[in-house]
């Protein structure tokens, strides 16, 4: 069997120029990044804003387990799938960080037949996006502490710095460190902190803003510490932002790339959904639905996560009408939620799989409380059984969901035909009544309380004494009408990643909030979730290399 990096080694691609050119793109319109990467330009959105819109469709999955889902392969597949059909689609994705890469995740480009491409670029540098995004919120660090150490003229607590340094890079000693050591001309001495690029407020304002105006008006209103009359400190009063947006101003614009089979694909931005708001960019959304009568797009983590946030923070703040949501599982996923072990996963387990699929259930109810129309897909495995697949279709059936069985990580676009065909019969038939599950006026716990309850399913919200202090203060400082961005284990519906399946009578306890004032939302943080996580004992990067001709090896 081919691995995934053979398989788009052997590919041949189109010119990006191609791809572009189907979708009316001129090369007037690129911003070209060698032969098979480009940028789109301001131009070209600016001249296609009033175009109409296209229909959205949200891929979104179970909770993940060590078995894998598959939801990027899905997306990828169904894209594929539906120009095979001769519908113009686009997939608007996110870009992969090198944390995961060389960490324990892997890439972000898809697997076996379908995946975007070039598909090492992707994984590793790209266009340089991320490395922007270091950037500018390193330099709004460095800009902070040289203010202090210049006369601290705005009196800034340095008790109270909340702005953090970033790396796109797996690293747990870098999550408390101290700055400042030295001599008197190195700085204050002061306790800091990194947490990775994928969870910092500047990717965060990335994906959110709507064009460069926007981008530096959400700069400007970044918290970087409180002054000793407990007054917020932001970045336009250090005078930060313009350096920071000229660093950012080409990241803004989506990267234009292609799948294995030449659909285009818009791929830009990459939160995290675990501990970040976990979706692409509102201008790769929004452009990609003007220039594609149906858009693929994705949420990371399972649907309690990355759909949870596409709905209440992304929509929301886009004013984005999702039509359908293909919900992805996996027969091998819903035993482990059984309780199976991985080495028993290939063996046919009907009551294991029975026991398992509430986690299925939770999530379908959820979507339908958005009231979004919804098919479930299992990414198919050759040892799933017939009796297995029957019993998921049933299920899903009997709880008002279209089911359609995905094979395209081994048969690319004609595996997801059935997919494609399920979900047009959707999108014709079924109207999208789409809607938030909590008001932006509600108090900030009131916010958590609900989607704790609805989507996660707790019996109660439990606060630690400096998350309730926390949230207290930033409702009395104007921030309790933002949305909330809950931070949790992505492997559980609770904060426990022990808790498989649909755990009942549980507790979500929060430990930590702050504001993303220039993002726009509440970060709430539950349980015992990083903001910088650690490399496995066995990191990817071990069997990364290059050969003596320069050909990547190891990359998944």
């Amino acid at each position: 069997m081919k691995s995934d990096i053979e398989i788009a080694r052997e590919a041949v691609l189109e010119p990006v120029t191609m791809v572009a050119g189907r979708l009316g793109i001129t090369q007037d319109d690129l911003e070209l990044y060698g032969k098979y990467k480009a940028k789109i330009s301001d131009e070209y959105m600016e001249r296609i804003k009033d175009d109409p819109d296209g229909k959205l469709v949200l891929v979104t999955a179970i909770n993940p387990t060590p078995a894998g889902e598959g939801k990027t392969t899905v997306s990828i597949g169904l894209g594929q799938a539906l120009c095979k059909m001769g519908k113009n689609a686009v997939l608007a994705l996110r870009e992969p960080s090198l944390g995961p890469c060389f960490g324990i995740k892997g890439g972000a480009a898809g697997g076996g037949y379908s995946q975007v491409v070039p598909m090492e670029d992707l994984n590793l540098h790209f266009t340089g996006d991320f490395h922007a995004v270091t950037s500018a919120n390193n330099l709004l660090a460095a800009i902070l502490d040289n203010h202090i150490q210049q006369g601290n003229e705005l009196g800034i607590d340095t008790r109270q710095v909340v702005w953090k340094r970033c790396l796109d890079m797996n690293d747990r000693v870098l999550r408390n460190i101290v700055v400042g050591l030295g001599h008197k001309t190195d700085g204050t001495v002061r306790e800091d902190h990194f947490v990775i690029t994928v969870a910092s407020e500047i990717m965060a304002i990335l994906c959110l803003a709507s064009d460069i105006k926007d981008l530096k008006e959400r700069l400007g209103k970044i918290i970087v510490a409180y002054n000793y009359e407990g007054k917020p400190v932001t970045a336009a009063d250090l005078h930060a932002v313009g350096a920071m947006a000229a660093l950012l101003k080409d990241a803004m614009k989506p990267n234009l790339i292609q799948t294995l089979e030449h659909t285009p694909a818009l791929v830009h931005g990459g939160p995290f959904a675990n501990i970040a708001h976990g979706c692409n960019s509102i201008r790769a959304t929004k452009t990609a639905l003007k220039m594609a009568d149906y858009v693929i797009t994705e949420a990371g983590f399972g649907a309690d996560l990355g759909a949870e946030k596409f709905f209440d923070i992304k929509c929301r703040m886009a004013d984005l009408k999702p039509d359908a949501v293909v919900l992805v599982a996996t027969i091998r996923a819903l035993k482990y939620n059984g309780g199976i072990e991985k080495s028993e996963l290939s063996t046919e387990n009907l009551e294991a799989l029975k026991k398992g699929i509430v986690n299925l259930e939770k999530h379908i109810e959820n979507i339908q409380k958005y009231g979004v129309p919804v098919v479930v897909t299992l990414n198919s495995f050759v040892t799933d059984t017939a009796a297995e697949i029957e019993y998921v279709k049933g299920f899903c059936e009997n709880r008002n969901c279209e089911f359609a069985l995905a094979n395209v990580w081994e048969k690319g676009g004609e595996g997801g035909i059935k997919l494609a065909e399920k979900l047009l019969n959707l999108l014709e038939t079924r109207n999208s009544d789409f809607h938030l599950i909590y008001e932006s006026e509600l108090p900030i716990k009131d916010k958590i309380k609900r989607v704790a309850e609805e989507i996660y399913g707790a019996d109660n919200v439990a606060y630690t004494v400096e998350a309730s202090a926390q949230i207290s203060k930033l409702e009395k400082l104007g921030f309790g009408d933002m949305p909330v961005c809950i931070a949790k284990t992505q492997y559980s519906l609770s904060d426990n990643p022990a808790l498989l399946g649909r755990p009942e009578g549980f507790e979500i306890v929060v430990r930590e909030a702050y504001v993303c004032a220039g993002a726009g939302f509440i970060v709430v943080l539950t349980g015992n979730v990083m903001t910088m996580p650690g490399l496995p004992k066995t990191p990817a990067a071990y069997g990364i290399d290059v050969t003596d001709t320069g050909v990547i090896t190891g990359l998944f």
